[in-house]
Formats: structure tokens, C-alpha cells, sequence
């Protein structure tokens, strides 16, 4: 957790007056957006935010940070948000908190991206962990058996109570428990085809900057591309 909340903080010096600030979802994301509104109070720090989940924009309107939809604004300027893998060519995979439409919606439509992690999410290549698709109610059981099929090992996930968890956007989800994705662009390009599914948690070729919590430091390193 201190290296969650030492990676969240030292991100939000990135954060500048004027800025509009994509506002990640996610366990290290909750640290820079708490900093942001800790230096919007004490040092007058002047920006808006668009949020990537309803948890998220609950905790900037707590935080009395000033929001618009990703419909009301031209661009973002930066978006800060956390992931559940980043592979040695900075490819990611997230969607553990299930907020990967609305945080790809916003990646999409920014200028800079920023993924703040901890040392235990970076990995050679994707896939250990579980590769959410966002999938609309309607034929989700289709889908399914389409995964099953191509040996992608589905599960839906589920919430304590084993009823079937609904997105922001009231979708189901489908997790695929892949163990290794050796060629994630292809992955890519066939989810992208399948009707019904309206979102997955690849994020291909997007970051710009990655910072990441070690028990020494924060480490920065900087993507080409």
C-alpha cells in the first residue's frame, strides 16, 4: 500500500494550473486523485477533471474537485490512471475494477497518458492476470461459449453474492484467464470484430509515461512511439 500511495502522490506533480486532468480509477489511482485535491486546497492548485468510473467521480466531488463529462471538454490535457499489467514493451492490460470503458473513452481522448503501478504489475508479457470484456446482456451467453471454444477459459465475473457484476454501464463482464498473451495486437483486432462485445481491457500502444513504486523509489520511464 506504500507504494501505491508513494507512486499516486509523486504523480500529481505532474498536475499543472489550467490543466483538464483524466482522473484514473483503481487502488494507486485513489492516492493521486487525493493529492490533487489535497493541493487544490492548500496551494490553490486550478484544474478539471474528467473521471473514468462513478467511484472515481464520487470521490472528486468529495474532494470538491471541479468535473465535466468527457463530452464537455475539447481534449484532456493528461490522463493519470493505474493498470493491472504493463508487459517489458509497455503494452497494459486493465479492467480490474471493471472501468475500462470509461477509461479508455478518456485515454482516447487525451494528449498525454500516465500509468502509475507498483513494482509487482510489471511483467514480461500480458496475461497472468485475467483479461476483462465488457460485454452487453444480449447474447453474453453466445460470447461465452465462443471464448469457451477458442480455449480462452471464461468466467463471468461475479459479485459476493454469485449474482453476475453489472459495469457503470449496467454490461456484464467476462474475464479471460489467458496466462500468456504472446501476440496481443492480433487479440486486439479479433475482440474488436465480435458484436456484443463492447469493450476489453487491452490498452495497446497508448502510454506515454509509466511510473513505478519501488520500496527505494519512484521509478519514470518513458515510452516511445
Amino acid at each position: 500500500m506504500e507504494l501505491k500511495k508513494a507512486v499516486g502522490i509523486k504523480a500529481a506533480d505532474y498536475i499543472e494550473n489550467g490543466m483538464v486532468v483524466g482522473l484514473g480509477t483503481g487502488s494507486t489511482a485513489y492516492y493521486f486523485v487525493e493529492e490533487v485535491g489535497r493541493r487544490m486546497k492548500e496551494e490553490g492548485l486550478d484544474i478539471v477533471g474528467v473521471t473514468t468510473s462513478i467511484r472515481t467521480k464520487e470521490q472528486a466531488e468529495r474532494l470538491q474537485i471541479p468535473l465535466k463529462s468527457v463530452d464537455e471538454v475539447e481534449y484532456i490535457d493528461m490522463t493519470i490512471d493505474g493498470a493491472d499489467e504493463i508487459s517489458d514493451d509497455f503494452h497494459g492490460i486493465k479492467g480490474g475494477g471493471a472501468a475500462h470503458l470509461y477509461e479508455k473513452i478518456v485515454a482516447n481522448n487525451s494528449k498525454k497518458i500516465i500509468w502509475i503501478v507498483d513494482e509487482s504489475k510489471m511483467v514480461q508479457k500480458l496475461g497472468a492476470f485475467p483479461l476483462p470484456i465488457e460485454v452487453v446482456k444480449y447474447g453474453s451467453q453466445q460470447l461465452f461459449k465462443r471464448f469457451e471454444e477458442k480455449g480462452y477459459q471464461p468466467s463471468f465475473r461475479k459479485n459476493e453474492d454469485d449474482t453476475l457484476y453489472l459495469t457503470d454501464e449496467q454490461n456484464y463482464i467476462i474475464d479471460l484467464h489467458l496466462g500468456q498473451i504472446d501476440y496481443p495486437i492480433e487479440l486486439e483486432k479479433e475482440l474488436d470484430k465480435m458484436t456484443g462485445v463492447v469493450e476489453h481491457g487491452l490498452f495497446l500502444n497508448c502510454v506515454d509515461t509509466v511510473l513505478i513504486g519501488t520500496s527505494e523509489e519512484v521509478i519514470v520511464k518513458e515510452v516511445s512511439r
